[in-house]
């Protein structure tokens, strides 16, 4: 319970009357949730009619009041019933009869489709080697006694080739360790002690904008604390809407650039924490710089122009580039360091661009300069931490094959594996892959189309079958992605299934989910853990799979193992009882580095130094061997790096727009994306400022055509000033529908039929921001 209490268990509903009272002509209501990767995972209530469910409603476990809140789901959550009941679910397993991505499949039974995977797996393992098997990044599922059988099933079997890295915030995990020695932050309601709250391109009130995310908690803490907001976005986006008191207009992947700049007016004008700077980092000045740093490689040398580039960061310079005018820029440098504290925070969109590893050290520079590190009411510069208290996940061996790639790569892996490297491809374990990804597990996933960039380049290399020669997909619709497949699974959702799954996103609070199966499974619909069980007793290794255990006693071992080192968890029993385990972080909030500030000595941080490294000698020394090209840009310091394009596909007079994507309200990645009753809530629309769009002779609500280097589609355009003028943008999972033996335009809105699959140059992450595209009325 969000109350002062540390800890609550709460009642599973299963009552005759409705949430006002009334009786309900035989309903009876169960708990379930909604377990999406929107950082929420909300608790619902579904109402049971038999074995039907006939409506759903958020959370009523407790009362909600002052010291309480309920987890109210949104409008994806509430939606949930159409998923389950959909007459499009997959009730039956398949076998493809077309070719790749046509979509032509024949239903078969279980033994005809499980001795189909078994014997591919076997030929491709004797024939290739484990390395050549893979399991895709995917986010579908988010319950820890779940996805985990997959990675348990392959490394008994020999491993498979691993991964790295995620589609979210690969950059920002990669470079912001580089200067702090992990990547920490304050948790969402310590706002409430800041002066100032400045977002450099955080949504959190449309990605995360249901009732169990960390964003009810930061909305909370502003409305309660009065506290002043700026965001700095190229869309006035439903954060903006909803808390700043000022929007910052800027063009998409100059943040760095920004932030240069507000550094250079701080300097020049005695703003910074140069107490703070003095003691607790490492290469801000001439004085604190490494023995190894050339004279001049300093950040304040770079900010001032005293370095090799001899270009001062003037905000005339920034504003050429950010498009941020400069009486703002000069006004809001002035502004943050006059906030004592001020809370700097950067969401995930900022980093998602070519080059983003630099522009997330450069906004967090902007939280060190002012000496806003380590205190209650500032924060890092990195996105809102959260309060975690539940770890659970299916135990077994670690995987044999050593080989790893990072997860955006592995379309490269398919079309030119043994000639991927750790030099140049960012490859680990080994220096070279031995061979290419042959067999594919795609489990609850939507990322070998839809969610993975330049679409009809990952079709050309799927539909060649002496690439990857052997696809699985389980899920619980025919998605864009399990088009692909040569056998397509009926999953069970999770909430259909016995489940356990711990909230570990809702700020600084969080709760542990436990649910029997009161869903029957319609159809011919069966657990990953049964398909896995069946294959590994096909394959010889059946009682290592299971121990011989059902999926609920493994389930209570998971929770069993989290409950050893967390005591204070209740047993077993009595959370399937209750459904429930809610508990509020005991200190209030998390403050990131706190003993290194309170004792820098006593506590040092994780980096070479034990300091804060404004100039790191280690990224330096990790990175010697990468062979990067002529445009990226790896740099000891948090400098400015000009967004990088694909050769040929930034002629700007073909291409004269930015596009960048967003987190849609209607859907959570390309969850809840089939669904039409919440597609008429939220459309899916192109945002185009007037100013671009009158010249186009487009109007608002008219169709348009999209088009980049790498694709086209069409989409319903929406005219406003909410976006600021050369720049366009597209939420991101629309499902992708296109005629792909034909003229491949796409008539579903996925952004990634436009987006470029060249990967940035330290964490080799996901730059699906950084696009320059044209768009024209359709017709």
């Amino acid at each position: 319970m969000f109350t002062s209490a540390k800890t609550s268990l709460s009642v599973q509903p299963e009552k005759l009357v409705d949430s006002y009272g009334r009786v309900s002509d035989g309903t009876r209501t169960v708990f379930g949730y909604c377990s999406v990767n929107c950082e929420g995972r909300c608790i619902l209530n579904f109402h049971m009619k038999g074995d039907e469910l006939v409506w759903v409603e958020s959370d009523r476990s407790i009362d909600d009041g002052a010291d309480a809140r309920q987890i109210r789901a949104c409008l994806r959550g509430r939606s949930i019933r159409e998923w389950i009941n959909h007459a499009e679910r997959l009730s039956y397993p398949l076998r493809r009869v077309g070719p790749r991505g046509s979509g032509r499949f024949e239903r078969v039974s279980w033994d005809e489709a499980l001795d189909l995977i078994a014997r591919n797996l076997a030929r491709v393992v004797e024939t290739y080697g484990n390395e050549a098997v893979y399991i895709n990044f995917a986010s579908g599922v988010m319950c820890a006694n779940i996805m985990g059988f997959l990675h348990r099933f392959m490394n008994l079997y020999g491993g498979c080739l691993d991964g790295y890295g995620d589609y979210s915030h690969s950059q920002i995990d990669a470079a912001l360790p580089y200067m702090y020695g992990a990547r920490d932050a304050n948790t969402p309601s310590d706002v409430r002690h800041s002066k100032l709250v400045v977002l450099f391109g955080d949504n959190s009130f449309e990605t995360k904008m249901c009732g169990g995310g960390g964003s009810v908690h930061l909305k909370d803490a502003l409305a309660e604390a009065d506290v002043r907001t700026i965001v700095i976005d190229p869309r006035y986006s439903e954060t903006a809407a909803n808390c700043a008191d000022e929007w910052v207009a800027i063009r998409p992947g100059t943040d760095g650039a920004l932030a240069a700049a507000l550094a250079y007016v701080m300097i020049e004008e005695g703003l910074v924490d140069a107490a703070f700077l003095a003691r607790y980092c490492v290469g801000y000045d001439e004085d604190t710089l490494p023995s190894s740093a050339p004279p001049g490689s300093s950040y304040k040398s770079y900010i001032m122009g005293a370095g090799p580039d001899s270009c001062p960061k003037t905000p005339q310079w920034a504003s050429a580039t950010t498009g941020v005018p400069v009486d703002t820029i000069v006004k809001l440098a002035r502004t943050i360091a006059a906030a004592k504290p001020c809370a700097i925070c950067q969401g995930k969109g900022p980093q998602r661009h070519s080059n983003g590893e630099q522009t997330a050290r450069a906004i967090a520079m902007l939280a060190v300069l002012t000496g806003n590190v380590g205190i209650s009411g500032g924060n890092t510069g990195s996105d809102f931490e959260t309060y975690r208290f539940f770890e659970g996940d299916v135990p077994g061996p670690d995987n044999p094959v050593a080989a790893a790639i990072p997860v955006f790569l592995w379309t490269d892996a398919i079309a030119r594996g043994p000639q991927m490297t750790a030099a140049e491809d960012g490859v680990r374990g080994v220096d070279r892959l031995r061979c290419g990804i042959k067999f594919l597990w795609n489990y609850a996933g939507n990322t070998i189309i839809n969610q993975h960039s330049n679409i009809n380049r990952t079709h050309d290399i799927l539909v060649d079958e002496d690439g990857c020669e052997f696809i699985v997909a389980i899920d619980t619709f025919l998605t864009a992605s399990a088009r692909y497949a040569d056998v397509v699974l009926p999953d069970l959702m999770p909430v259909e299934q016995p489940s356990l799954i711990a909230n570990d996103w809702a700020g600084d609070a969080g709760y542990v989910l436990m649910n029997s199966q009161y869903l029957p499974a319609r159809g011919e619909r069966r657990t990953l853990y049964w398909m896995l069980s069946q294959l590994a007793e096909r394959l010889g290794f059946g009682e290592a799979f299971t121990e011989g255990r059902s999926e609920e006693e493994w389930r209570q071992v998971i929770y069993d193992q989290a409950r050893a080192a967390d005591p204070d968890l209740p047993p077993y029993d009595e959370l399937l009882e209750v459904g429930v385990y809610r508990r509020d972080n005991p200190d209030g909030a998390h403050v990131a580095f706190k003993e290194f500030r309170d004792d820098p000595e006593g506590h040092p941080l994780d980096t070479p130094s034990g300091k804060i490294e404004v100039y790191s000698e280690k990224i330096l020394a990790d990175t010697a061997h990468f062979v990067l090209r002529d445009d990226e840009v790896i740099s000891p310091l948090p400098v400015y790096a000009p967004l990088t394009f694909e050769p040929g596909t930034a002629d700007r007079e073909r291409f004269p727009l930015q596009l960048i994507g967003y987190h849609h309200r209607s859907r959570a990645h390309s969850s809840y994306g089939s669904l039409d009753t919440i597609k008429e809530r939220a459309r899916h629309q192109l945002w185009i400022n007037p100013v671009d769009a009158v010249p186009r002779a487009i109007e608002d609500g008219e169709e348009v055509e999209v088009s980049t280097a790498f694709g086209r589609l069409l989409i319903e355009a929406k005219v406003t000033e909410r976006i600021m003028p050369g720049v366009i943008a597209l939420g991101e999972g629309a499902w992708h529908r296109a005629d792909m033996e034909g003229d491949r335009l796409d008539r579903g809105g996925c952004i990634n039929t436009l987006t470029s699959s060249r990967p940035t140059p330290l964490a080799k992450g996901n730059p699906q921001h950084t696009n320059c595209a044209q768009v024209r009325k359709a017709g």
